[in-house]
């Protein structure tokens, strides 16, 4: 046989050339459409996922064994917003004996449900329909959004991937679920787009829903100052007119008041002025500390001696990623977000198992990791381990199962 004889196609060419061939028309598709059936296909992912916890999952507070779908995912934090979509907030704060505040409709935020209830009052819908469609569809606009914001630092290729990420992410199945994230991850999206492209008054009203969706007020006022602060310092060499000055003040001004808005409006209805904070806090059975529970964890985790210093090697190793080349790509305002999200994280949050969810809005950084190579066994990879972690996260947190408080982890 000669040397130069050129060796037959494998079945793998075959099937590889085959699926180019088909992926072909793709290539070409609006971006749009793309974001739109990777959006559908990680949904699909993460609706076979949380099927297949239902069909193993026990009895728990929600349903009987091996529930259906919308009851299996109807739980949790979802039970609130239902509360709220019934029969809205309380006038009062309940308490126990002692004085603390029981947990209640306070600590949730009441955008998402209000549009639930909204679809009803249209479609007739109820919760258990109404819920999930509202959050999914919320997704598909943050996914838009997203990949929107991502094409201001990268090529559409990159962008995409980037959205790939963040719909596979590992807690990405609550996009579909009657959580408040996807929502709150679509105005937090269209609300740094309008901040980047400098519209500050367009994006007042983004960031008043916003902060009636999550608590978000805090570290996105602080991205606000600190990008009119590099405006101001570089007017020099880049103009910063009058007019943007003021409706940048103005952009300010509505993220630091909203910040503070949801309390305001606890204290107005119950007449108690700490109505938010004793109900946020509720869960964890303390008053507000800012940064002692880190500590605190860290204890419990590695003992007296090392704990301390757990919560300071988190912040160095963020800010050594933050710092990274890859994240450097994703602009001044999205790393500053980032930094301002977790110290505020750092400030306020009890570490506990929902600390996973409320890594969501740092979904810029979804950007970053698609920045670290172009290789695509690398990006692959990074997709195949995410669905096995939302696999992990589905079975560890979403089903009920009793610890030894008696209680079980919260998504």
């Amino acid at each position: 046989m000669s040397g130069s004889q050129t060796a037959r196609p494998t079945f793998n060419d075959d099937l590889f050339a085959a699926i180019r061939r088909l992926m072909a028309p793709l290539r070409a598709a609006p971006w749009w459409l793309k974001v739109t059936l990777l959006y559908a296909a990680a949904r699909l992912v993460s609706f076979l996922i949380l099927a297949g916890a239902a069909w193993h999952a026990g009895a728990s507070p929600w349903g009987g064994d091996r529930p259906d779908y919308l009851t299996f995912i109807n739980r949790w934090d979802a039970g609130w917003y239902e509360r709220i979509f019934n029969g809205g907030y309380p006038t009062s704060i309940p308490r126990n004996a002692d004085g603390t505040a029981q947990p209640n409709q306070w600590a949730f935020y009441p955008l998402f449900p209000l549009l639930a209830r909204g679809l009803n009052s249209v479609t007739g819908l109820p919760w258990m329909v109404a819920g999930p469609l509202v959050a999914t569809v919320a997704g598909f606009a943050a996914a838009l959004m997203i990949y929107v914001l991502f094409r201001r630092f990268a090529s559409p290729t990159t962008a995409l991937w980037g959205v790939a990420f963040f719909a596979m992410f590992p807690i990405a199945p609550i996009l579909q679920v009657a959580y408040a994230e996807s929502l709150s991850t679509f105005l937090l999206a269209a609300a740094l787009y309008l901040l980047i492209r400098r519209r500050y008054w367009l994006a007042v009203p983004v960031v008043i829903l916003l902060c009636l969706s999550r608590p978000a007020g805090v570290p996105f006022a602080a991205v606000v100052g600190i990008h009119l602060l590099l405006r101001w310092w570089r007017r020099r060499s880049e103009p910063f007119p009058v007019r943007e000055m003021v409706s940048g003040v103005v952009l300010l001004v509505v993220s630091g008041f909203m910040a503070f808005a949801w309390m305001l409006v606890a204290w107005w209805v119950t007449g108690d002025r700490s109505a938010y904070t004793d109900t946020e806090t509720a869960w964890r059975g303390t008053h507000l500390q800012l940064f002692l529970p880190w500590f605190n964890a860290g204890v419990k985790l590695v003992g007296p001696l090392w704990g301390p210093l757990l919560p300071v090697l988190l912040v160095g190793l963020a800010a050594l990623y933050l710092n990274s080349h890859a994240v450097r790509r994703i602009g001044v305002d999205l790393t500053v977000w980032c930094g301002a999200y977790l110290l505020y994280l750092l400030a306020v949050l009890d570490p506990q198992s929902s600390t996973f969810r409320m890594m969501l809005p740092l979904f810029p950084l979804a950007l970053a990791a698609a920045f670290i190579s172009t290789s695509r066994a690398y990006r692959w990879s990074v997709l195949l381990m995410f669905t096995v972690l939302q696999i992990v996260w589905v079975v560890w947190l979403w089903q009920f199962t009793t610890i030894n408080t008696g209680v079980s982890w919260p998504p």
